[in-house]
């Protein structure tokens, strides 16, 4: 079984557990994600976090293409040492965005579980790297909280990939 990811939805969470049980039981030693995304919704995200965290097996992600937003954080949920990119892909890293509108006080709790979200996921991703718990966040902060665009070796270099494809 190799999971393919394209989108951060519902559905797409739900087929993604699915897969990860399926591979389970076919015998693999590994489980491989491939990824080539623009991102999605967070707590899609975070129910795709759960079935990995909860997998037996090991866990492969790769890039192709691109791995953006929530693309880029699954990628960083791979294994050490199994971390995989294509030298031609691209990871895009930025803070949780919201849709919201509504009134000021719904404005405001919005507002506040966005940050609660950005912090956790920034935080995961850097101890997945084997960094200090606030090493994204500070780059983040040193890129004005733009979108932070990485190439293979960049990515490489900030311990996200591990090996590079030819």
């Amino acid at each position: 079984v190799i999971i393919r990811v394209n989108k951060f939805d519902e559905d797409a969470a739900k087929k993604f557990d699915q897969e990860i049980a399926q591979a389970h039981n076919t015998g693999q030693k590994v489980i491989p994600i491939v990824i080539d995304s623009y991102g999605g919704q967070v707590y899609s995200l975070m129910a795709m976090i759960s079935a990995i965290k909860h997998a037996e097996l090991p866990i492969a992600t790769i890039v192709e293409g691109k791995a953006m937003s929530c693309g880029a954080i699954l990628f960083s949920f791979g294994e050490q040492g199994l971390r995989f990119m294509d030298p031609d892909a691209t990871l895009m890293i930025h803070d949780v965005s919201t849709m919201v509108w509504g009134k000021v006080e719904e404005i405001k709790a919005s507002a506040t579980e966005a940050d609660r979200l950005n912090q956790k996921l920034y935080r995961m991703m850097a101890r997945n790297c084997g960094k200090k718990e606030d090493y994204f966040l500070e780059m983040i902060h040193e890129k004005k909280h733009a979108d932070w665009f990485l190439d293979a070796s960049e990515a490489k270099a900030h311990n996200l990939a591990n090996l590079l494809l030819h």
